[in-house]
């Protein structure tokens, strides 16, 4: 299993670093700076560099290629260059390009217009490549990982990370929601009026999803987590695959840990007013829901196996 994880962690790192020199040597399709279509620049920490940045990333990936292979060192060089690459590299659209996904496959169906957008707007160029930089994170994590399992992830605290993780995010649902419905909690009602197009019906829609992912949290720690329940047919009485439950929500801890430091580094910025705490405080408790649903998610994992 290690060995498979270093030796893809080492082809990507190989590829994404002699791309990084193609960019840095003219090839068109740098993911940040001027060719990035945010428009204000605030939510990629890499949108003030330039081309000529992408010296920087083959190095990075030339340190990532050693590390992948060098298993001694993996153990005090892979997990920050795992961190960088998962969680500081990407911003806070990788998760509206999850939440566009669902309602763009439907929308024709329904004949939902959605402003005109399409999956090249919630999936462009800069956006796909975070998913790149996470893929290789992850596979440099799991080359640290080595088989390895921590007995820090007991059910006990699986249990409670479980809890924290379905609570924390009904804050955030209580705004949207309460916006949906013309009622200004956090917010005033001059900022209210500016999402009455149709705005704060998305905003529910995410958050409904939240409280969603909340209840499915929990099935980590219950049963029904581990045997598909009698009222689905065909599977009722099976055991589920740990994967099936693992692999989504790793994914989602990982998007809303991403968004969630967006947030914070845009308080710490000065970006947001007190009086507006409904439109900003509530994301910026993100990263202790992703911290919780990755600690449950892994306890999940380990007791799935080990049994």
């Amino acid at each position: 299993m290690r060995t498979l994880a270093s030796r893809a962690a080492a082809v990507w790192a190989l590829l994404y670093g002699g791309l990084g020199a193609a960019w840095a040597l003219g090839l068109p399709g740098y993911p940040w700076g001027a060719s990035d279509p945010d428009p204000d620049g605030a939510l990629s920490v890499l949108s003030a560099t330039t081309p000529r940045f992408g010296w920087w990333i083959a190095a990075f990936a030339l340190l990532t290629l050693v590390t992948a292979l060098t298993h001694r060192a993996s153990l005090f060089v892979a997990w920050p260059i795992a961190v960088v690459l998962v969680l500081v590299i990407p911003d806070s659209r990788l998760m509206m390009g999850v939440a566009y996904t669902p309602l763009l496959l439907v929308a024709p169906v329904f004949g939902w217009g959605l402003g005109g957008a399409t999956f090249a707007d919630a999936w462009p160029w800069p956006v796909l490549n975070q998913l790149l930089c996470v893929l290789g994170g992850l596979l440099l994590a799991a080359s640290a990982l080595g088989g390895g399992r921590s007995q820090v992830f007991t059910p006990t605290l699986g249990r409670r990370a479980a809890y924290v993780a379905a609570v924390v995010p009904l804050v955030y649902c209580l705004t949207r929601w309460a916006w949906a419905l013309g009622i200004p909690l956090g917010v005033s009602q001059e900022f209210l009026a500016e999402g009455e197009g149709g705005l704060w019906l998305f905003g529910a829609y995410l958050a409904t999803f939240g409280a969603l992912g909340g209840v499915l949290t929990l099935g980590l720690t219950q049963r029904w987590g581990e045997i598909f329940p009698r009222w689905i047919p065909g599977l009722r009485g099976r055991r589920v695959p740990p994967l099936l439950a693992v692999i989504p929500a790793g994914f989602v801890a990982i998007i809303i840990t991403v968004a969630g430091l967006t947030y914070i580094r845009w308080t710490i910025a000065g970006r947001f007013a007190l009086d507006e705490w409904g439109a900003w405080l509530p994301e910026c408790f993100w990263p202790i829901w992703g911290a919780a649903l990755a600690t449950a998610t892994v306890s999940y994992y380990l007791r799935r196996v080990r049994s």
